[in-house]
């Protein structure tokens, strides 16, 4: 109790020095409960306590979304109904020796060089920063507006279950804000579809020997990110570099392998890998990782400046991976594609379909590859995805494709677009720009539910989602805020 009362003060100071004021207040309170994907039950049942002590009319769905409405101010009430929405959930990253529990911790942040940024874990600005806007209009009474509807998804992160079991006459307005973009002035109305390929590897095992001197091989220090914001930013992924590490390793001598795991979400680029093997020769070993650190450094000295290949002593594992299923699960990690497959030919600098190689698990009998494909264009999904499979079926691997996402599609003529633009214009002087975002979002689903829905996606800017870099620059949450409320004022 002393020491999360500790915690709660020290975030408070932080918070209570930022404006706008009551934004940040319920940001606060949305840093104190834990908010995992799937695991939202805590802060579905502060929104709906929220509603009830501001006495405004609440109801979740069967899938656990919220809906709180608030009636319009008064002179207001014949002006269209606007739906405010962000999702719950937050990608749940930390760094490897962080001893930070997502499920009962509440998030640490500090303020550096203008930016919001918490410690050694996700922020969970994505999107927990649209959840405490949505708050702090609803608990403001000197903001115009007509009649509000302030949506909650669960589950955007892994699964967009939220938006996928929105039913069809859960909402009323035909106006929606999607509250969980990036990227100050930059204003979306269209998304890249998404769909995952989960491939589940069988292999045998072998006794363990103390013939061999073991060893964890460790890749660390990556920067990670989101595998739709950050994919064409020339990063590496853990997973990638750790099998082309083992394939090498192989050519030089022999060794054996006992476990390969790295990356956790499918949406984040893999930040950390390690794999425990068994060698003769422990000396060459650590020469070749001191090589191929040196390698790995100057291939991505720009893009990846804290990368780090170690390698330290391990006890010996409970078994082994038979030589020929090592071989072939390395050969496949290495051939997996990663990354851009393919830029747009009609929007310059616009990613079309890449593909993220995200986790890597190895279980009790099997190693678990989880991966995930993104395009703007259906069929090139699908071909993406099929591509993946077929690099694990060649090994004989179970390959399964989950039921996916569809992409939305823009509308450069929407009333609400030419809005916002002009909005935007008039309170900082300053033009906007409509664009489309390789990332998926929940409006894909909504556009299928609620066809006639006019909608734009926007939000402050932040950097390094879904890794412990995530941070959101204060100045751009500010201008968020200002934006928000006078849309409001003028729909």
């Amino acid at each position: 109790f002393l020491m999360e009362s500790k915690h709660n003060m020290i975030m408070n100071e932080v918070l209570e020095t930022l404006e706008p004021r009551i934004l940040w207040k319920y940001f606060g309170e949305v840093l104190r409960i834990p908010r995992p994907s799937k695991k939202e039950e805590k802060i579905r049942a502060y929104l709906v306590d929220f509603a009830r002590k501001h006495h405004l009319d609440v109801k979740t769905d069967k899938t656990g979304n919220v809906l709180i409405r608030k009636p319009a101010t008064p002179g207001r009430e014949g002006k269209p109904c606007v739906i405010l929405q962000s999702h719950m959930d937050m990608v749940c990253e930390k760094n490897g020796d962080s001893k930070h529990d997502f499920e009962t911790d509440p998030i640490e942040v500090h303020v550096e060089d203008g930016w919001l940024k918490a410690k050694e874990t996700t922020l969970g600005a994505d999107n927990g920063l649209g959840v405490a806007t949505e708050l702090a209009i609803l608990a403001s009474d000197d903001i115009e507006h007509g009649p509000l509807e302030c949506l909650f998804t669960v589950d955007e992160e892994t699964g967009l279950t939220g938006a996928f079991g929105l039913e069809k006459d859960f909402l009323e307005g035909k106006i929606l804000l999607n509250l969980d973009s990036e990227d100050d002035a930059l204003f979306f109305i269209g998304c890249a579809g998404g769909i995952d390929t989960v491939i589940e590897y069988p292999f045998a095992k072998k006794a363990a020997g103390n013939d061999l001197k073991y060893y964890q091989v460790t890749v660390k220090g990556l920067l990670g990110g989101h595998s739709g914001d950050d994919i064409n930013k020339g990063r590496a992924n853990a997973n990638q570099l750790l099998a082309r590490f083992l394939y090498n390793l192989g050519l030089k001598t022999g060794f054996r392998m006992a476990s390969f795991n790295g990356g956790n979400l499918r949406n984040a680029i893999a930040r950390e890998a390690s794999a425990v093997i068994g060698v003769k020769d422990g000396q060459l070993l650590k020469e070749e990782t001191s090589a191929f650190k040196k390698i790995f450094a100057d291939e991505y000295r720009v893009t990846e400046p804290g990368l780090d290949l170690a390698c330290s002593p391990a006890q010996t594992p409970a078994f082994l991976l038979d030589e020929d299923h090592q071989e072939k699960l390395i050969d496949a990690l290495l051939a997996c594609p990663h990354g851009v497959l393919r830029m747009s030919d009609e929007i310059d600098g616009f990613v079309e379909t890449s593909t993220n190689l995200a986790a890597v698990k190895t279980m009790d009998d099997h190693v678990l590859i989880t991966t995930s494909q993104r395009s703007s264009v259906e069929s090139a999904k699908h071909a993406a995805a099929q591509r993946v499979a077929a690099c694990f079926k060649a090994i004989g691997a179970k390959t399964e494709h989950g039921e996916g996402y569809p992409g939305w599609n823009p509308n450069p003529e929407s009333p609400v677009l030419k809005l916002i633009l002009e909005t935007f214009k008039d309170l900082f002087h300053e033009e906007g720009k409509a664009l489309a975002i390789h990332a998926g979002l929940e409006c894909g689903l909504f556009s299928e539910k609620y066809p006639d829905m006019d909608m734009v996606s926007y939000g402050p800017t932040m950097r390094g989602v879904h890794s412990p870099d995530e941070r959101v620059e204060l100045s751009t949450v500010t201008r968020f805020w200002l934006l928000t409320k006078e849309l409001l004022k003028r729909i």
